[in-house]
């Protein structure tokens, strides 16, 4: 095992379902399970996952507030991926506001769940890019004035970020501009540094919102 996987979810047959899921890769490890949000913390700490698959709405803290406690808390906090039943559903986006890095469908199939995974620990490519540019247009978003022009972004770092929101891997941003992957790395470390975005989800909904891309 090489990935530790927290679940946090208060049905305890989806969380049953998603260990099966996930125990059946070899890279792949469920180290521990919630039942509520108001539990993540502490085993977070304990457990130091490198990913939380957690469920966006439960009982007593809903996975948007169990976000923010972890990115808020843990100075290297694991990756997180909301898994929501509605892929509509507001909580979703205001998770991804929130930090989440992905987010997954309970009626996912188990390929796009271990894909899912994997993606967001390599965090070289975004994680579903067509919903997420689906939640963005939901919102009826005002774009903003501004345009990210205030980020100070060169005109290299703003064609990757627009190739970010595409879904493009560092490797396909690389094939696309005909530069190396490290000077990729080193554009989009450049994007989310100006953009004070945690990851390239972060990065790619400041850049919906404020009309550098839109959703269309």
């Amino acid at each position: 095992m090489s990935v530790k996987v927290l679940l946090v979810d208060d049905e305890e047959l989806i969380r049953a379902g998603l260990r099966a899921i996930i125990d059946a890769e070899p890279d792949l490890g469920v180290v521990g399970e919630a039942g509520d949000g108001a539990d993540v913390l502490p085993l977070v700490t304990r457990l130091v996952p490198d990913v939380v698959l957690m469920d966006v709405r439960m009982p007593a803290v809903d996975g948007i507030q169990a976000t923010r406690h972890i990115l808020d808390r843990v100075p290297e906090p694991p990756k997180i991926i909301v898994v929501t039943t509605f892929e509509n559903d507001d909580y979703v986006y205001d998770a991804l506001r929130a930090g989440a890095n992905g987010f997954l469908l309970k009626r996912a199939r188990p390929a796009e769940i271990v894909r899912a995974i994997r993606v967001v620990v390599a965090g070289d490519s975004l994680l579903f890019p067509d919903k997420i540019r689906m939640l963005v247009g939901q919102r009826g978003l005002e774009p903003g004035q501004s345009g990210l022009r205030e980020a100070g972004l060169t005109d290299r770092e703003a064609e990757v970020l627009r190739l970010m929101a595409t879904g493009l891997s560092n490797v396909e941003i690389s094939d696309r501009l005909f530069v190396s992957v490290q000077t990729v790395k080193t554009h989009v470390g450049n994007v989310l540094s100006k953009l004070h975005a945690r990851d390239r989800t972060q990065a790619v909904i400041t850049a919906y919102e404020s009309g550098f891309v839109t959703p269309g």
